[in-house]
C-alpha cells in the first residue's frame, strides 16, 4: 500500500488556519455563509498552491507567501482624494465599510456585512474552480465591503470610486455590483494602503445586464510591504459592453485574477492592462475568459514595464465553447525590460471548440531602442527624461484607448509619478 504524507504546513498556512479559529465568532454570516467559510478554510488546510498547479505555475504562492501578519483592529486609515475629480467615493477603511455614504441618483448601496448576515450573498461565495486560492482566502475571512445596484436605464452623471484602503495587518473585502439593463457607468476600484506588513484580499463581482455599458478601472498602488491577492469576476449580458482597465503600480507580492464570461449574444469585452514593476517584487495577472454564446467579441492588450529585480507574469486563457460560433477574440502582451535583472513570463492560451471563429494571440519582449534614446538625447534631452518619454509612449496607446480625457490625464499622471521614482 502506498502512503502519501501531506507536506508539513508552512508558517503562512498555519497562521491563516489559526487566525480563522480566532476570528470565526467575529465574522458576520448566517448558516449558509458559515458553511461556505468552513469549506473555504478546508481548502486552505489542503495547502496553498504551488508550481505544480498549472494556473499557479509562475507564482508559487506556498513559497512566496512567507508570513501572514495579525489582524490590526486599531489600525486607522483615511479616505483618499478620488482618481477622478467629482467621483462619488465609497470607502472601505481597513476592512470596514462606512455608514455615511453619498447619495447617487439611480444607485442603491448596501453594506456587505448586512448581506453576509442575512445570507443573501452565500451563493456568490462558491469558488470558480479547484485552484481558487484567492476566492477561498477571501470567503473564509471577508467581513465587509459593498453591494452597488445600478438601476435599469440609469446613466450615471459621476463616476463611482470604490476605495479599499488598508493600514497594515490583514484586510479581506468583497465588492459586488449589478448594472441594470441599458445602464451606463464608470467605476474606479482603488486598491491602496500604508504602514507595515499587510495581507489584503479583494474579490469584485460584476453582473452586467443586457445592453449596459461599463468602464471599470482597477488602480492598484499598494506599498512594497503588502501582499495583494485580488480577483475580478464578471458576467456580460446580451449586447452589453465591458471595458476593464487594470493598472498595477505597487505591492510586494501581487496576483490579480480576471475571470469573465459572456452570457448573451453581442457581448463585448475589452481588457487593457499596464503593469509597472520595480524593486524586488512579483506581480501576476491571470485571466480566464469564457466565450459561452455565439456572436461575441473580445480584445486584450497588456503592456508591462519592468525594472530592478522585479518579476512579472501574464497568463491569459480564452475558452471558446462549442456553440460559441462567430466569436472574435484577440490577445496581445508586450513587455519593455529596463534592467538586466528584471524578468517577465507570458503564457497566452486558446482553447477552441467551435469551428467558425477568428482568434489569435501574440507576445513580445523588448528593451529600449538605443537609436531612439540617442535621437532624443542628441536634441538636448537628458537620459532619464528621454527614457521616460519612451516608456510613456510605450504604454500611452493603451491608456488613450479609454477615449476619456479625464481618465487619460489621471492615469498618465500616475505613470509620470511612478517613473519619477523608479525610472
Amino acid at each position: 500500500m502506498n502512503m502519501h504524507a501531506q507536506p508539513q504546513r508552512t508558517l503562512a498556512e498555519t497562521a491563516l488556519i489559526d487566525a480563522f479559529g480566532e476570528r470565526l465568532s467575529l465574522l458576520p454570516g448566517d448558516g449558509a455563509v458559515m458553511v461556505k467559510r468552513d469549506d473555504a478554510i478546508e481548502a486552505i488546510k489542503h495547502g496553498l498552491p504551488t508550481r505544480r498547479v498549472e494556473s499557479w505555475h509562475y507564482t508559487d504562492l506556498r513559497r512566496l507567501l512567507t508570513s501572514v501578519p495579525a489582524f490590526e483592529a486599531g489600525a486607522v486609515t483615511k479616505t483618499l482624494a478620488p482618481v477622478l475629480e467629482g467621483s462619488a467615493v465609497l470607502p472601505v477603511l481597513n476592512g470596514v465599510s462606512q455608514t455615511k455614504l453619498p447619495e447617487i441618483g439611480g444607485v442603491t448601496v448596501q453594506r456587505l456585512s448586512e448581506k453576509l448576515t442575512d445570507g443573501s450573498v452565500a451563493p456568490g461565495l462558491d469558488p470558480y474552480g479547484s485552484d481558487d486560492a484567492i476566492g477561498a482566502l477571501n470567503t473564509a475571512f471577508v467581513a465587509d465591503g459593498y453591494f452597488v445596484d445600478i438601476a435599469d436605464g440609469a446613466e450615471l452623471e459621476m463616476p463611482i470610486e470604490l476605495q479599499n484602503l488598508q493600514a497594515g495587518g490583514q484586510s479581506h473585502v468583497r465588492l459586488l455590483a449589478r448594472v441594470g439593463a441599458g445602464a451606463k457607468a464608470v467605476v474606479v476600484e482603488r486598491q491602496a494602503g500604508e504602514g507595515d506588513e499587510a495581507l489584503a484580499s479583494s474579490v469584485s463581482q460584476l453582473m452586467i445586464g443586457d445592453g449596459a455599458e461599463v468602464t471599470w478601472l482597477i488602480v492598484q498602488e499598494q506599498p512594497d510591504t503588502a501582499t495583494h491577492l485580488a480577483q475580478f469576476k464578471a458576467h456580460i449580458g446580451k449586447d452589453a459592453k465591458l471595458t476593464l482597465f487594470v493598472m498595477n503600480a505597487g505591492g510586494r507580492l501581487v496576483r490579480q485574477e480576471v475571470v469573465v464570461r459572456t452570457t448573451g449574444e453581442g457581448a463585448d469585452f475589452k481588457l487593457r492592462g499596464i503593469n509597472l514593476l520595480a524593486g524586488d517584487t512579483h506581480t501576476d495577472v491571470t485571466m480566464v475568459l469564457d466565450h459561452a454564446v455565439p456572436h461575441t467579441t473580445s480584445t486584450e492588450v497588456i503592456r508591462n514595464v519592468v525594472t530592478g529585480k522585479a518579476r512579472g507574469v501574464f497568463q491569459g486563457r480564452i475558452n471558446v465553447h462549442q456553440y460559441a460560433q462567430k466569436t472574435n477574440a484577440k490577445m496581445a502582451c508586450n513587455t519593455l525590460l529596463l534592467s538586466d535583472d528584471g524578468e517577465f513570463s507570458t503564457k497566452p492560451e486558446l482553447e477552441i471548440f467551435a469551428d467558425d471563429v477568428v482568434c489569435g494571440h501574440g507576445a513580445t519582449v523588448t528593451e529600449i531602442d538605443h537609436d531612439h534614446l540617442f535621437y532624443l538625447m542628441a536634441r538636448g534631452i537628458d537620459e532619464k527624461s528621454a527614457r521616460g518619454l519612451l516608456v510613456k509612449a510605450f504604454v500611452a496607446e493603451v491608456i488613450e484607448e479609454l477615449d476619456d480625457e479625464a481618465l487619460v490625464e489621471a492615469l498618465e499622471a500616475r505613470l509620470d509619478g511612478w517613473f519619477s521614482t523608479h525610472g
